[in-house]
């Protein structure tokens, strides 16, 4: 049987991903590697605490097949452009070079709309990035995911994005369907779907795609 970390199973998308990993059987055990203590009461759930900035230190624990990286924050949450590139694409980056050398084959990575690493947008910049130098890590499989603006329930307030979740639904009919406002359940769900036939190779799935999960 196969075992699946999971970071930023706090977030968004990474709460919806973690139960539904709980609630598949396709994985024997699932890791949800965190900042702070976390519990599920699935026998198959390990809950594996870390300092993200000293992650080689648990190199050990870092075993699995797959990977589901959801690790992400906003510039004003992060406090500054160093705090977010440290989370946005160092921590990913560390998280994949370790697991590789542990034996991970696959490589979910959740980045955004937009992502290029030649944007005049830093945000869009720094995710480009992450998607490059994981890309070139050699897994087997890296699959990139690049949802639009996410809607759902935030266990942070976002109120920005909350403004913006409103206007995104309000002229959703408007909208093409790349850029629609998407419901983050459906990229949990597409994660977990592609997960069962990853391929060969490096897949980037686009919000429009995303949708149809």
């Amino acid at each position: 049987m196969k075992i699946a970390i999971i970071a930023g199973a706090t977030g968004l998308i990474g709460s919806q991903l973690l139960d539904l990993l709980l609630e598949d059987t396709y994985y024997s055990k699932v890791i949800a590697v965190t900042r702070k203590p976390i519990t599920k009461s699935s026998a198959r759930f390990e809950n594996v605490v870390i300092n993200f900035d000293k992650m080689q230190e648990y190199t050990s624990q870092l075993k699995a097949d797959d990977v589901f990286c959801c690790l992400g924050t906003t510039i004003k949450q992060a406090g500054s452009k160093e705090a977010f590139r440290k989370v946005d694409l160092s921590y990913p980056v560390s998280l994949a070079t370790i697991t590789k050398s542990m034996g991970a084959q696959h490589f979910y990575l959740v980045t955004a709309l937009g992502s290029n690493e030649k944007s005049s947008i830093f945000y869009n910049r720094v995710k480009g990035e992450v998607e490059r130098m994981i890309s070139e890590i050699g897994f087997e499989s890296l699959h990139v995911f690049r949802p639009s603006m996410l809607l759902g329930p935030r266990i942070d307030e976002r109120a920005g994005e909350n403004v913006g979740q409103g206007v995104m639904k309000v002229l959703d009919f408007v909208i093409p369907k790349k850029y629609k406002a998407i419901e983050s359940i459906r990229v949990a769900r597409a994660m977990l779907s592609i997960s069962k036939a990853p391929g060969t190779g490096s897949f980037f799935h686009e919000s429009g795609e995303l949708q149809s999960f």
